[in-house]
């Protein structure tokens, strides 16, 4: 083998090998744009509201309590307590006491039945006399009718000591409470009379008044 052919064979080698390395870049297999995967594709799905308007419906919704009788319905205030059920009386709710040396009060909620429970008058002069005066006489009865969506109402307002009814037979004035107030609503259903009556110290009742009247405003048949 001559001299001459081993150079010009060794110069075709590093040309080829020149050629292979593309300028110093290593040469590859093309892979594919995707590689395969053995893991399914996930999406993240949020939970929370697309918009303020469903936040707001979505958390009215989880706070709205309602409660019925007699052919109607209403809602009752976000703060109020439901409690257990008691004899002779539809509902009870507690209502948080504004410090801590006062009571908690309560709404009560009575239906005796289609024509019973006694006329409209009847029951404001019944609710008139479970309060007194320091001279010992029925304080004077703020009074007004109204109707609420086709639904005949009568409210009262009374201050004073309430003669509260308490033993087995429900003796009235068998306790006194002075600086006591009284909400209480008529609700002519169309099943029969519905009593509403909110009791408590004055400043806690003072303090729920307007939730008062706004569970009155939502009374539905």
């Amino acid at each position: 083998m001559s001299f001459y052919y081993l150079i010009s064979t060794s110069a075709g080698l590093i040309f080829s090998f020149l050629l292979a390395c593309g300028n110093g870049q290593t040469s590859s297999i093309p892979k594919s744009s995707k590689e395969p995967t053995d893991k399914p594709e996930t999406y993240l799905v949020s939970d929370k509201p697309k918009n303020q308007n469903e936040q707001a419906s979505l958390g009215s919704s989880k706070q709205r309590q309602t409660g019925q009788t007699a052919g109607v319905s209403w809602e009752i205030p976000g703060r109020w307590e439901i409690q257990p059920p008691r004899m002779m009386r539809v509902a009870t709710y507690l209502i948080p006491k504004t410090t801590n040396s006062e009571e908690p009060s309560e709404c009560a909620v009575f239906f005796f039945g289609q024509g019973q429970g006694g006329s409209v008058d009847l029951n404001l002069e019944r609710w008139q006399n479970q309060f007194q005066t320091e001279s010992g006489q029925p304080p004077m009865l703020a009074q007004r009718k109204s109707v609420i969506n086709n639904i005949a109402v009568t409210t009262i307002s009374l201050a004073g000591t309430y003669l509260a009814s308490m033993g087995p037979m429900f003796q009235s004035g068998s306790v006194k409470k002075p600086n006591y107030k009284m909400l209480g609503a008529i609700v002519e259903a169309p099943e029969g009379n519905v009593f509403f009556k909110l009791t408590g110290p004055e400043k806690t009742v003072m303090g729920t008044e307007d939730e008062f009247q706004k569970l009155l405003n939502s009374l539905r048949k």
